[in-house]
């Protein structure tokens, strides 16, 4: 039962959309001065929950309590009045306004009934550095920032309005490995200081490092709360996902297929500095990786051979043959039967207010279309296809794809390109923020495709994927390919040496080593 101790609890909390349920019966205790991790698979009920608690949804039934008191938020305002901050894996910033804008919005300071500049300047410094960010300065603009340092911003303008409790809601998945240490040391130290902070991750090495106690959700309820360490990986996965845990990555197939003629390739590709001279090859059925720190190029590389760059130089080959890609039109043409699943699901891949059939059938429109005109009953065919293929857990084709998980809305970006039977596959980090059910689909999803004979060219932050996932591995470094791992040779070891440019006796590789 709760302690005395408890911040914040929430009992009985349940929350239907339609015939969905997305919580039932959830129960909830927030300590200060702790960390809790929330667990679970996408559509497990998280992000339902910490939307009650952040006012952004209203429970159908249950209760809360903060500080001793019964509560009901009527909106996020009275929320974050009471002291809770949440900072959802959307980002909420306006990118036309400057970084100080966006963290003291809600509330700016005045004087003389104007915006304070100075005292604005100075709340948003103040806010940066506590979230260990004061290298950012407030008068750029959001645009101009990398995803990366956006996130960041986002958890400065939370810190801006000093909550009692914090909620995270994958806050490090857009984040680099750089960012991602400066965050933990800001997220200890508020622990130090007495907040309760709410984590919600898929990284288990972050949960690992952080988290003081965890919670499991499955099927909107809460299963398990246990002291952080005292439970295995393996056991943890099991409990999320309510079945025995097996590997998460499916074999590889034996015979090398690096010596088929490739799908796709380039020789000396440049771009602005950003690209120098790469020159690579991926063949019919190869899973291609690329490696290195965040940021050297790869998914310039991604968007250069999908049409998106101008002013490329050097060559890019489909079957052996130089072509001209100036746009993604071009690129997913059929003669050369590209696609490529962007990075952010929520601005490059989905329109979210629009329906589930409409997102998938939007990449297709040429497919399904004759004389100008839908083919209902094609489109109807395909997109049940695509939803039986990915497994996709949707109430209806016709219900908003923002109303879906984050794993299941990743499911449809993919089955969006995968509905015009692609040949050659671009991947930009497509498992960033999902769970590791849904990885482990993508995982077998795109060992299938390969052995169908697809050509995948596959950018991931993550370590363990580009081991498990690939043949070969590109490491990139500064816009270049520095070093080709292949077979036992894909190691953690060689891949963090490769990725900081060194050999194992701290001397940098060689220009162009093995690429």
């Amino acid at each position: 039962m709760i302690g005395a101790e408890a911040l914040f609890r929430m009992e009985g909390i349940s929350k239907r959309y339609g015939g969905v349920r997305a919580l039932e019966k959830a129960e909830l205790v927030v300590e200060p001065g702790r960390i809790h991790a929330i667990l679970g698979e996408n559509g497990a009920g998280k992000s339902t929950l910490i939307k009650v608690m952040a006012g952004v949804v209203t429970p159908d039934e249950g209760r809360m309590v903060l500080k001793g008191d019964d509560v009901v938020f009527a909106g996020p305002a009275a929320a974050q009045k009471s002291g809770i901050a949440c900072i959802f894996q959307e980002l909420s910033l306006i990118p036309d306004l400057s970084v100080a804008d966006n963290i003291v919005i809600a509330d700016p300071p005045q004087r003389f009934g104007m915006i304070d500049r100075k005292a604005q300047r100075r709340l948003a410094e103040a806010a940066l550095d506590r979230a260990g960010a004061a290298d950012i300065h407030p008068a750029a603009l959001v645009k101009d920032l990398p995803l990366s340092r956006r996130q960041v911003v986002e958890i400065a303008k939370a810190l801006a309005r000093q909550p009692q409790i914090l909620i995270l809601d994958e806050a490090t998945s857009a984040l680099t490995a750089a960012d991602v240490a400066k965050v933990f040391q800001v997220l200890k130290r508020l622990r130090q200081d007495g907040m309760a902070l709410l984590y919600i991750s898929h990284r288990m090495n972050e949960i690992a490092e952080l988290a003081d106690t965890c919670t499991v959700f499955r099927n909107g309820r809460n299963v398990a709360t246990y002291a952080n360490g005292s439970k295995s990986n393996d056991e943890v996965v099991e409990m999320m996902i309510g079945r025995e845990y097996h590997n998460v990555f499916p074999p590889k197939p034996p015979a090398a297929v690096s010596d088929r003629a490739p799908a796709l390739a380039c020789r000396d590709l440049s771009w602005a500095g950003r690209l120098k001279d790469i020159s690579l090859s991926v063949a019919a059925g190869e899973v291609v990786g690329l490696g290195g720190l965040d940021g050297q190029g790869q998914r310039e590389l991604l968007l250069a051979f999908f049409g998106v760059l101008s002013g490329l130089s050097g060559e890019i080959l489909i079957d052996g043959k130089p072509v001209t890609l100036n746009s993604p039109a071009a690129a997913k043409r059929g003669e050369i039967g590209m696609a490529l699943i962007p990075e952010d699901r929520k601005t490059e891949g989905l329109m979210l207010p629009m329906s589930v059939r409409d997102n998938l059938s939007f990449a297709s429109l040429d497919l399904l279309s004759k004389a100008s005109v839908i083919d209902s009953a094609a489109e109807q065919r395909r997109n049940e296809d695509m939803l039986d293929l990915l497994a996709i857990k949707t109430a209806g084709l016709d219900i908003p794809v923002g109303a879906l998980s984050g794993g299941n809305q990743q499911k449809v970006v993919i089955a969006k390109w995968l509905m015009r039977r692609p040949r050659i596959i671009l991947l930009n980090d497509p498992t960033r923020g999902i769970d590791v059910g849904t990885k482990q689909e993508i995982y077998a999803l795109l060992r299938r495709l390969a052995a169908d004979g697809a050509a995948i060219l596959f950018y991931s932050t993550d370590y363990d994927e580009l081991i498990g996932c690939c043949d070969r591995v590109l490491v990139l470094y500064d816009g270049a390919v520095k070093r080709e791992l292949k077979g036992d040779e894909i190691s953690e070891h060689a891949l963090i040496s490769s990725a900081l440019n060194i050999t194992g006796n701290g001397h940098s590789l060689r220009e162009g080593a093995e690429a």
